[in-house]
């Protein structure tokens, strides 16, 4: 079949791994024949880095170009509760500043660090405006590395998200997350929601998984390998740094290419709602 630009959301608690996911799922689909945009929405951008930029503290990330977001919002970087544009012109960020690593296109889009539940202001209106035209680009696959939660995301463009991965680790506090991502998905209508496991070194960490996600379905899993943490501490691309996890990434780009997944049921799961940090 035709490789087709297939847009994935990448979400989950801190620490799980999801950019060394969002890195590896990259480097997989622009190995199938894609042309590839990553966009790294995360407060503590690290995408290029796991990819292998020589500099990646040499890209400064998008929400940090003052003057950029100015012009294209019309209010300063900074401001909250004034007026400015919600859908700035971002048509031409992807060739102005992505930058290729490995033949991946990676957008730092980064997000304004910020201790609520949200922050609308004009540097996030910017990054959501600029994930919203990725998403509605039909020539290119897209990996959104995004921090947990889907802020960069709205009903109008749900249709367009082929799937949401929350990664998760074999833990409960990961899982509850996990479930808190879900809900928050559901509210705006998005229902292609599947699991990802990282870090997994056993049968009865896969079962783990597989019992308390309940209705969120895993679709892979991906193995614990300590080449993995050495590429990084070494400052090499993680994707060719371990087999096994090279070859469990293909095996779920598989299965979403193929379809092997269900939309996610809504439910109520029960699970307590506080917090985990």
């Amino acid at each position: 079949m035709s490789a087709r630009p297939i847009k994935l959301a990448i979400t989950g608690k801190g620490g799980v791994g999801k950019t060394t996911v969002s890195a590896l799922l990259a480097s997989m689909l622009q190995k199938s024949g894609r042309k590839v945009i990553a966009i790294d929405a995360d407060p503590d951008a690290n995408l290029l880095a796991a990819l292998g930029h020589p500099k990646p503290d040499s890209i400064a990330p998008l929400v940090e170009l003052k003057d950029l977001i100015e012009e294209r919002t019309g209010a300063k970087p900074g401001t909250t509760g004034g007026f400015f544009k919600i859908n700035p012109r971002v048509e031409d960020i992807p060739d102005r500043y992505a930058v290729t690593v490995n033949g991946i296109k990676v957008l730092v889009a980064g997000a304004v660090k910020h201790g609520g539940s949200g922050c609308y202001c004009p540097e996030n209106a910017f990054v959501r405006a600029l994930v919203t035209h990725m998403l509605l680009d039909k020539d290119a696959a897209l990996v959104l590395d995004m921090e947990p939660g889907v802020e960069h995301l709205s009903r109008a463009t749900v249709e367009s998200v082929d799937q949401l991965l929350i990664v998760v680790e074999p833990g409960r506090l990961s899982v509850e997350t996990a479930h808190r991502i879900q809900h928050c998905a559901e509210d705006i209508g998005l229902t292609h929601i599947c699991a990802v496991g990282n870090k997994v070194q056993s049968d009865a960490d896969r079962q783990f998984l597989q019992r308390e996600l309940h209705h969120i379905e895993l679709i892979g899993c991906i193995p614990y390998d300590e080449r993995l943490r050495a590429a990084d501490q070494a400052g090499k691309p993680l994707p060719g740094a371990s087999i096994a996890a090279d070859l469990a990434v293909a095996a779920l780009v598989a299965a979403l290419e193929k379809g092997e997944h269900t939309p996610a049921h809504t439910h109520s799961h029960g699970k307590s709602e506080r917090h985990a940090h």
